[in-house]
């Protein structure tokens, strides 16, 4: 039997009384039979855990056990969080990730009288083993801590620690714990990830401390880093400003002395749940768990984009982030472990389907890549032509890939990091990469058999063609697109790709997909948006899109129906003729609108907005207002675009943070702080839209000049000093002179920026505001102007924009 709680606690009172300590131990280890209690946060010499038993810490935080990862059928001892009310385990530390065990019943993690940890296979073989030993016998207890630390200490002081799972991390970094090195032992605490979401034996991506100085890189199989922090400044890493702007994972700390150094930071408060974990991806993550939504939530990723990572897809693979599927084998090539690839562990690469025939000279072929990142480790020839540059390929067996692009460089072996690019990218190059000629050849026959077939069964069905066209014309002339109860069009994805004539003529790209033109049999034009990916399945994404087809109002663009084919989701909406309202205030050589357009867009988007944050049946926060989503029709009407896609694609708002590129800008304090997100952060949006539309440029553009000239801060600085507001408006217009207006539109851009969402209005009080019906007092400055003179490299972040993508 187990010892019970009040027996252990006896034995911790005699602690105190060493010449009964040594009595009563002996007396309840002769009681016991070595059997663990499920319950309990302790293990005591001679106890072991096997099956479901497990230990749970005090505070019933974390929980320690035989656990298996996803669908694997293989068993480990982790500690994961028994707080979570969620089915999958969130696991943050494995003890045997290189050896797994298939029984848990007949397996057992036994505490040795000699103070070592052991996992016992049912043959008694030691699987893993804390190496731990002490002077005493069955002096050593193991518990595990609320803060996810299981340490092995001696019973007769608690502070002295004799192993402890902190010092040995898996892939992650809980607060509290260090992250760093031992200067006397040389050991170091360093993240691995786990090989796939099923195996959580060592990945091949590092997260490290760097030992020239206060900063840590992510690396590739233990040597080509990919990431570095830049140095700390004592708040923050200078590459990752972020890292010190958490409002749930704070007091990130620096310590350096004789015998260690290591990085430590802590959780707002005892109630908080938060972990940084390198992932299977190789991207670092800051997770927090929001209690309102029952789900980890993503502070921030870096890399913010998975092809940034060294060798994420492995050999012969090519990465794209416009696809669901980041990394596809080159063509002639196919995944050297399928079943690993199909786990999302793509780091194995792609191999040959077919080998080179070097030794046959004419045997090889070379495949044509346009719009690519060249892969890593090219090799520069002097060569006077292309056709030497092929040459010098074709005779080095070795040579996989040339390019003449400014020059001529081949690559030897292995493809590493090459990466696909959109077709209308203006930094892609192309490469050609050797395959055997048959894939070529073999390509190519198959696509002239597909033809002699089409062309056989059109004059083997003659007389059926007539039928056929007869259906097709009837079909088009009656739009026989089928409706849903609702009144939203239900397309086929070929309808889809004929409007679109194959997704030709594409008018930009947005967070979650690509926008095209399409024309409608009845010649109405529309605009098809493919969704990047939905994390739903059919009925789920029907219900949603649903509910986002019944938000109706004249400053939103109308939904006319949407696509769900497999894995092909569309939504497609009304077509805007005049484009996004960032080609006209920020593209050369477009209409330059007077003050009058710009107030009344300024309006219209508000009033757009305040429609969807009160007057739908459930509040709409939309996440991502910015140039780019405002949206104008023939008339120069505003219409708000990509609201409740945050919701329809499965992304939670905190993910929405980091995949919108370029949307830094507009983002409220609070997507970084973690605090609840409300419509609040819409007005805040707003708010710096509405600098642009004063000022006529971007925001970040002036970011860059003297930070007095950052024209939110000028705008602050003029509103309470008083100052004339028609120097703030865009040199570009002429005789407009409401200065009303003007002053107006100042007032409340800096209201909507203030740091306390409580201190900003709602978008119906930014309405009647705008139109005069309601008085505006004098803003006061916001404190993150205050914090952007003062500390530019960490409040930047909140300020600055990238290049942003568009819904048009």
């Amino acid at each position: 039997m187990a010892l019970t709680r009040s027996q252990k606690q006896q034995v911790s009172s005699t602690t105190k009384k060493p010449w009964l300590f040594h009595i009563v131990l002996l007396f309840f280890m002769s009681v016991t039979c070595g059997n663990l209690s499920t319950g309990s946060d302790t293990i005591f010499p001679g106890e072991s855990l096997s099956g479901n038993q497990t230990i749970i810490s005090k505070g019933e935080v974390f929980e320690l056990g035989f656990f298996t990862p996803g669908k694997s059928k293989n068993y480990y001892i982790g500690i994961w969080y028994k707080v979570l009310p969620i089915p999958n385990k969130t696991v943050v530390w494995v003890a045997n990730r290189n050896q797994h065990v298939s029984d848990p019943s007949s397996s057992a993690l036994k505490l040795f009288p000699d103070g070592s940890l052991v996992l016992l296979t049912p043959n008694k073989i030691r699987v893993w083993s804390t190496n731990s030993t002490s002077s005493l016998p069955n002096s050593t207890v193991g518990v595990l801590l609320d803060n996810g630390n299981f340490i092995l200490r001696k019973i007769s002081d608690s502070s002295s620690i004799m192993w402890q799972s902190f010092d040995h991390p898996t892939d992650t970094w809980l607060p509290g714990a260090k992250f760093g090195y031992n200067k006397v032992t040389n050991d170091s605490q360093i993240l691995t990830s786990w090989r796939s979401s099923e195996n959580p034996a060592p990945g091949l991506f590092s997260q490290e401390l760097e030992p020239k100085g206060p900063s840590f890189l992510l690396k590739w199989n233990r040597s080509n880093f990919y990431l570095s922090s830049g140095e700390w400044t004592g708040k923050a890493f200078s590459l990752m400003p972020e890292t010190g702007l958490s409002h749930y994972a704070k007091n990130l700390t620096f310590v350096s002395n004789e015998n260690e150094s290591y990085f430590v930071y802590s959780a707002s408060s005892n109630f908080a749940l938060v972990r940084s974990v390198l992932d299977v991806t190789g991207q670092l993550l800051l997770l927090v768990w929001w209690e309102e939504l029952q789900q980890w939530n993503l502070v921030w990723i870096k890399p913010q984009e998975q092809c940034e990572v060294y060798a994420t897809c492995g050999a012969f693979s090519s990465c794209n982030e416009q696809n669901s599927t980041v990394c596809a084998c080159i063509q002639g090539f196919e995944p050297r472990k399928l079943d690993e690839w199909n786990l999302k562990d793509q780091s194995g690469g792609c191999v040959r389907r077919t080998p080179l025939q070097c030794d046959h000279g004419g045997n090889d072929a070379f495949l044509v890549m346009p719009n690519v990142l060249f892969p890593v480790n090219s090799v520069p020839l002097r060569v006077n032509s292309i056709e030497e540059c092929k040459s010098a390929c074709l005779s080095n067996c070795s040579c996989t890939a040339y390019a003449s692009n400014s020059g001529c460089f081949i690559w030897i072996g292995e493809l590493i990091n090459l990466q696909q690019l959109s077709s209308d990218s203006k930094i892609g190059r192309e490469i050609h990469i050797r395959i055997a000629a048959s894939e070529l050849l073999g390509s190519k026959a198959k696509t002239d058999s597909k033809i002699i077939w089409i062309v056989s069964a059109i004059a083997a069905g003659f007389l059926l063609y007539g039928i056929v066209l007869t259906l097709i014309w009837r079909r088009q002339s009656a739009l026989t697109f089928e409706a849903t109860d609702d009144s939203l069009m239900l397309f086929k994805y070929q309808d889809l790709k004929k409007a679109t004539k194959n997704f030709s003529q594409k008018l930009g790209e947005g967070a979650f997909g690509s926008v095209f033109k399409g024309t409608l049999p009845n010649s109405t034009a529309i605009a098809v948006k493919k969704l990047r990916s939905v994390m739903q399945d059919e009925k789920q994404f029907r219900a949603e899109v649903s509910i986002v087809g019944t938000i109706q109002h004249t400053n939103l663009i109308r939904l006319r129906g949407f696509c769900a084919e497999a894995s092909k989701w569309f939504i497609v909406y009304d077509y805007m003729p005049k484009g996004s309202l960032e080609s006209h205030l920020f593209r050369k050589g477009s209409q330059i609108f007077d003050w009058k357009e710009r107030y009344n867009i300024a309006i219209g988007t508000a009033k757009g907005l305040a429609y969807l944050h009160e007057e739908c049946r459930d509040c709409v926060i939309h996440c991502d207002i910015k140039p780019e989503n405002i949206l104008l029709d023939a008339d120069y009407n505003p219409k708000v675009a990509d609201f409740g896609l945050a919701k329809l694609v499965g992304r939670d708002f905190s993910r929405v943070l980091t995949t919108m590129r370029g949307t830094r800008g507009y983002l409220a304090p609070e997507w970084l702080s973690g605090e609840a997100i409300t419509s609040k952060v819409d007005v805040f949006s707003f708010g710096k839209l509405l600098f642009e539309i004063i000022s006529g440029r971007r925001n970040s553009d002036m970011l860059n000049d003297e930070l007095s000239n950052y024209f939110p801060i000028r705008v602050a600085n003029a509103i309470n000093k008083g100052e004339e507001v028609m120097m703030l408006l865009d040199y570009k217009l002429e005789n407009s002179d409401n200065i009303e207006e003007l002053t107006r539109a100042c007032k409340v851009a800096c209201w909507c920026i203030q740091d306390n969402e409580k201190d900003r209005p709602t978008m119906r009080q930014v309405v009647h505001i705008l139109e005069g019906v309601m008085e505006v007092g004098v803003p006061p400055i916001p404190q993150i102007l205050q914090r952007l003179a003062e500390d530019p490299v960490s409040s930047s972040f909140y300020l600055e924009s990238g290049t942003c993508s568009s819904s048009y």
